[in-house]
């Protein structure tokens, strides 16, 4: 009879202190992991972290080799993928050629035209800003392609969003060329005619 009344009154105070320490955890902030000491005659409540799954932000990254590079090194590296990605455009995107090509004309002429330093610069920035919105557009395509060659909605939209970009990029460059060197090209024309 006795050894019941002592594990009653063993369930009874580990439910007790089962409620004390659901009290004390209610009071721990998510993401807090400073707390601060106990009081006295507490006892301290272990919170249990959860491990990281590979989908979580704050999980570490696994180890990448092309990454351990640093300074010139890393640079030297850079500089022949980029190079890489520009023998890649050249020789695979028709359409890169062809603003390339435009680029070869028009940036001679944007430092030979006869304007403001500022203009000139918007005059070759709208010129340049093609081409990278191109090899975006061009790496965008790939990535989707090296995913799947089946036809998707989302792989169109994606490519439809990457050429809407290039499209706004023609534009703004058009509009630009138009806006500074239309007027001395109008200028230029009556003085001769």
């Amino acid at each position: 009879m006795r050894s019941s009344q002592s594990s009653s009154q063993r369930a009874a105070s580990a439910e007790l202190q089962t409620v004390d320490a659901a009290a004390n955890t209610a009071s721990v902030e998510p993401f807090d992991d400073v707390r601060e000491p106990d009081l006295p005659g507490q006892a301290a409540v272990e919170v249990p972290h959860e491990p990281l799954s590979p989908d979580d932000p704050l999980a570490p990254l696994p180890f990448n080799p092309y990454k351990g590079n640093r300074g010139l090194t890393r640079a030297w590296h850079a500089m022949k993928n980029s190079l890489a990605g520009f023998r890649v455009a050249i020789r695979e995107e028709s359409a890169f050629r062809q603003e390339l090509t435009l680029a070869a004309l028009l940036i001679p002429a944007g430092l030979l035209v006869p304007v403001e330093p500022v203009s000139r610069v918007l005059l070759l920035g709208s010129v340049l800003l093609v081409l990278i919105v191109e090899l975006l557009n061009s790496s965008v395509e790939a990535a989707i392609d090296r995913i799947s060659l089946e036809r998707h909605e989302l792989s169109r939209r994606a490519k439809d969003l990457g050429s809407a970009a290039v499209m706004v990029a023609l534009g703004m460059c058009v509009m630009t060329w138009a806006v500074i060197v239309g007027p001395l090209l109008v200028r230029w024309l009556r003085e001769w005619f």
